[in-house]
């Protein structure tokens, strides 16, 4: 039973028990069947004075405890959703479902985005490799060319307290060097990062439509996140070519690379 219950309850109890032992004073033993004992009235009268009087504490100290809880309640609804991820990351299977919050608090959950294609790339304004790539290189308007075709393109950094790619004005400054809309969002804990094994910035995975992980590696061939040395000689942006086969409605054809990039800044 809780304090809203019983506060109420034992605060009645305790005054009636009160009243009742006032009134018994001028009253005689068996006068309207109240007192049906051989014991004196006063002590009588005593007890129910005693047991009203210790209703009302029980009473009081309800109310205080409700109210006690009642202020945890708001104290604990101030506190930010923390940041899960469920399961782990397989090509082939469902891609773990998180909410993380953006710069600006607001929780984006992968659930919510279930029907449409969904793209992560995980983010550090500060990494070298993220700037040429942003600037130079693959990552360039691709998140701008891919959301006019409905794509969900987030950001995700998960820097840790301390670390570079944390600072919060940082991200701000890159995402506007970068001329980026869409979302980035903020894994400080690393629990989302570690969940789908990303291990470098950038690292990128895609979902499909039916919300299973369809490609997870680098943004494309050429190691210098430039596009000026691509291995084999001929760049492949291998975002953009599973994209395509997902609009065509093919199975993605590569579904795995190794990333490069700078190393995520997961804390200990």
């Amino acid at each position: 039973m809780d304090g809203k219950t019983t506060a109420p309850r034992a605060l009645a109890v305790g005054l009636q028990v009160l009243h009742k032992g006032a009134m018994h004073r001028d009253r005689r033993p068996g006068q309207d069947g109240w007192i049906s004992t051989s014991f004196s009235d006063d002590w009588i009268v005593g007890w129910r004075i005693r047991a009203g009087a210790a209703g009302l504490v029980v009473a009081l100290s309800a109310l205080a405890c409700s109210r006690s809880q009642a202020d945890a309640g708001v104290a604990m609804a101030a506190v930010p959703a923390p940041q899960t991820a469920s399961g782990s990351a397989e090509i082939g299977k469902i891609a773990p479902d998180f909410a993380l919050q953006d710069l600006d608090g607001r929780t984006a959950h992968l659930a919510d985005f279930m029907g449409k294609t969904v793209v992560l790339e995980w983010f550090n304004p500060q990494c070298p490799f993220v700037r040429m790539s942003h600037t130079k290189g693959s990552l360039k308007d691709a998140a701008a060319r891919h959301m006019k075709d409905g794509v969900v393109w987030l950001g995700i950094d998960s820097a840790a307290p301390g670390k570079q790619g944390y600072d919060v004005d940082a991200i701000r400054e890159g995402a506007t060097l970068f001329g980026l809309t869409h979302p980035i969002l903020r894994d400080t804990s690393g629990t989302v990062g570690r969940a789908y094994g990303a291990t470098n910035t950038p690292h990128m995975f895609i979902i499909d439509r039916a919300g299973t992980l369809v490609y997870a590696g680098a943004i494309d061939n050429s190691p210098d996140a430039e596009g000026a040395s691509p291995q084999g000689g001929s760049l492949v942006n291998y975002v953009d070519a599973a994209l395509d086969d997902l609009a065509a409605g093919r199975p993605v054809r590569v579904s795995r690379t190794k990333a490069y990039g700078c190393g995520v800044k997961y804390g200990t």
